[in-house]
């Protein structure tokens, strides 16, 4: 019943994460009503994306094609001796928005997860040991995410890590700012419990 230009578009939104059939076909139709001017930005943008984007050749987080590495890892004004692991270059976003962190990081573009069949060869693991193996690294902080997944990667990463001398971390866990005991889980209760701090 659609013209197939259509039809294409619902189906390739309908392809992103967290689109389904009804919210692909509200932004293909609105595309379709919108002013010729944001319908051509919008494919130039996406097909800049793929021409002008690359990854960097050594932490892999996002940086601009024709860059062998990004800003961060050419940076003499970052710590070489610690290094952030992360899920994926969203969570370096997140941790440069703090300003608080001044050392380099490796983007895993992933996480260990075997139901969807993604091993350590499917991740950035092997340049990370590399990189570590250099001596430069003195501690390394796993920043992956508190789900299942990502407690299982941080755990592989740390028995990778140890047996190389380096100090393995992990970020704190607990209540969040602003937060209510009464409605915290008992899980992140029972972590801000165990990670409590000295107060000085």
């Amino acid at each position: 019943m659609l013209p197939d230009s259509l039809q294409n578009l619902i189906y390739s939104l309908e392809r992103l994460p967290g689109i389904g059939p009804k919210t692909a076909s509200r932004l293909a139709f609105y595309l379709l009503r919108a002013p010729e001017d944001l319908a051509s930005g919008l494919a130039e943008a996406l097909s800049e994306l793929k021409t002008k984007t690359a990854f960097c050749g050594q932490c892999f987080h996002i940086t601009s094609a024709g860059r062998e590495r990004c800003e961060i890892c050419d940076s003499p004004q970052r710590e070489d001796t610690l290094l952030c692991v992360v899920e994926e270059p969203l969570d370096v976003l997140a941790l440069e928005r703090t300003g608080a962190f001044k050392g380099k990081y490796h983007v895993l573009q992933g996480v260990l997860s075997p139901i969807e069949g993604i091993g350590p060869d499917d991740l950035k693991i092997k340049p990370l040991l590399e990189r570590v193996r250099l001596g430069v690294v003195r501690e390394v902080i796993l920043a992956t995410n508190p789900s299942m997944e990502g407690d299982a990667t941080a755990l592989y990463l740390r028995g990778q890590l140890l047996p190389l001398g380096v100090h393995v971390t992990r970020l704190a866990r607990g209540l969040p700012v602003g937060g209510d005991l009464e409605y915290a889980d008992q899980t992140t209760l029972l972590r801000a419990l165990t990670g409590r701090q000295e107060m000085s």
